[in-house]
């Protein structure tokens, strides 16, 4: 009998993932994995439930590794610069690993996947730093809204039809014309005018708060004035 160990899961995840690279429908056979693992079809079900549990954890691995090399990058003192460097390094991954990008990425019946969660989460963290210096039009859940299914969209496109998109440019101008309408237009600056002052500066504050913090208040009085900061932008 097979003791069910970490290493038994990840060598499933790792014959999984060269099953999908190597196959042109983005399809992979249970029964082929547990003969290269050398296990029988009742650990797999034991460690993933079916198939589809076993494409998921396949999935969150590839966005664990994904997240790790998001960590590793070094982060600068221009959020706005950091932001579009963003943009380029995700397009770049999806065009690396274009089966596993659209096995994270693309709809999937029953899929209980975390990617784009939690791609989210690291995209509204980069967009508070942004707004934290008066870089953004509107708060950073609304405009993560905006630029992941945009930059998600683009690379989904070009890996399925590369004859159809095949400007060299596309990637750029997409993502400016998409951060042109969620950052300000002196993004950086902080002097870029406002139809709004008010709701700008309790972005600006309440982004600020939650990046860097502070001890000036109780923790109460710090939650307080957040929902009072969020009302207010």
């Amino acid at each position: 009998m097979t003791t069910i160990t970490s290493d038994v899961r990840a060598a499933m995840i790792a014959a999984a993932e060269q099953q999908l690279v190597a196959s042109p429908d983005g399809d992979i056979a249970t029964r082929a994995v547990c003969e290269a693992v050398g296990v029988t079809q009742p650990v797999l079900y034991r460690l993933f439930g079916d198939k589809n549990g076993l494409l998921d954890a396949l999935a969150d691995d590839g966005l664990r590794r994904y997240a790790e090399h998001k960590a590793a990058q070094r982060q600068t003192d221009d959020p706005v610069a950091d932001l579009v460097a963003g943009w380029d390094d995700h397009t770049a991954f999806g065009h690396r690993n274009p089966a596993l990008y659209q096995l994270m990425f693309a709809p999937r019946p029953r899929s209980h996947a975390q990617a784009r969660g939690k791609i989210m989460d690291l995209l509204e963290a980069s967009l508070t730093r942004c707004a934290a210096i008066g870089a953004l039009r509107t708060t950073p859940a609304a405009a993560a809204q905006l630029i992941l299914p945009a930059n998600v969209g683009l690379v989904l496109s070009c890996i399925a039809q590369p004859e159809l998109f095949d400007d060299p440019a596309l990637s750029d101008r997409t993502r400016d014309a998409i951060f042109a309408a969620v950052l300000t237009p002196q993004a950086g600056s902080g002097a870029a005018e406002t139809t709004d002052p008010v709701a700008a500066a309790a972005l600006r504050l309440r982004s600020q708060l939650a990046v860097s913090g502070t001890t000036a208040l109780e923790p109460a009085e710090t939650q307080l004035l957040d929902r009072w900061l969020e009302r207010l932008s």
